[in-house]
């Protein structure tokens, strides 16, 4: 089964009336959330569409330009977007500012707000399955558009530790101010660590209580790749969590399953949750999350 071509039996019916919302990333044609959400549009009668569009940095600019040129409601931003769209907004809302990364727009009468949806909705999928990360530890990889939102969240809602593993590239500085105010304005005590010194990130591993792999490793065209090949660094009664979904199923999920830890997610709930984020601030409505939830995680025939 084509995940991307579900749809509920309903027509969406396009007219001149029709909203448009986007998807602007790269790449993007794995995308579920135009299945997400058109369908949600179709189970609720709204007269909306949603669209994928193959937007990289360089395009970017003009992108959003085109969100209020066309009167779109807003988009979606994803990789390699999330933190270069800021200075093309007009707003941010506190939790964007706090984490100075975008994956939802807003526009308001040609008045662009960004908001961050995405550590909202790691949260709540693992409240979906019934796990509560208060007072533990995590070990994040990245701290980019994802690993931002993941770790200002998990610090706010009461993560005990976070140990930030990051390489010597372009997202260090980002790395160094997450920690800065996750000690500063959070409860939480936050560690950075090189990504590059292998020992350091089997120790902290050891230790841990959830393990989250923000990074695009395990995503096209690294689907054969993962940050942890050795399946002994693991322990059972932990988390993996790898934000990618698509393949549905990543190496690092092959490594922690053969080490046979209790709890291995990809990243199909967060999307699933952070989307339904999304769909209230265009639509003022809730999305009817447990009705696509049964669409997305449906096993293939």
């Amino acid at each position: 089964m084509d995940l991307n071509n579900i749809h509920t039996g309903k027509n969406i019916s396009l007219n001149g009336h029709t909203i448009l919302i986007g998807l602007m990333a790269d790449p993007i044609r794995h995308s579920m959330s135009p299945t997400m959400h058109n369908n949600a549009f179709a189970k609720l009668g709204l007269n909306y569409a949603y669209l994928c569009f193959e937007i990289d940095n360089q395009k970017l600019p003009k992108a959003i330009d085109a969100i209020r040129t066309l009167d779109m409601r807003g988009s979606n931003i994803s990789m390699p977007n999330k933190q270069k769209v800021i200075p093309y907004l007009d707003r941010l809302d506190e939790s964007a500012e706090l984490c100075q990364a975008v994956n939802t727009i807003v526009n308001d009468h040609g008045i662009l707000t960004g908001y961050t949806t995405d550590g909202i909705g790691f949260m709540q999928s693992l409240k979906d399955e019934g796990l509560d990360i208060t007072g533990q530890k995590m070990v994040l990889t990245g701290a980019g558009g994802a690993g931002t939102p993941i770790a200002m969240q998990a610090a706010i809602e009461g993560v005990k530790e976070i140990a930030l593993f990051n390489i010597d590239d372009d997202k260090w500085e980002n790395a160094v101010r997450n920690v800065k105010i996750i000690n500063e304005k959070t409860g939480a005590h936050a560690t950075l660590h090189h990504l590059e010194d292998q020992a350091d990130f089997k120790k902290e591993l050891a230790s841990c209580d959830i393990y989250v792999d923000a990074t695009g490793v395990g995503m096209k065209p690294l689907e054969d790749m993962t940050l942890v090949e050795d399946p002994t660094w693991f322990h059972q009664d932990m988390i993996v969590y790898d934000t990618v979904y698509a393949p549905r199923e990543t190496k690092l999920m092959q490594v922690a399953k053969q080490a046979g830890v209790d709890h291995v997610f990809n990243g199909l709930g967060m999307m699933l949750e952070q989307g339904a984020a999304a769909f209230k601030l265009w639509t003022g409505q809730d999305m009817p999350v447990e009705y696509i939830r049964n669409l997305l995680f449906k096993e293939e025939d």
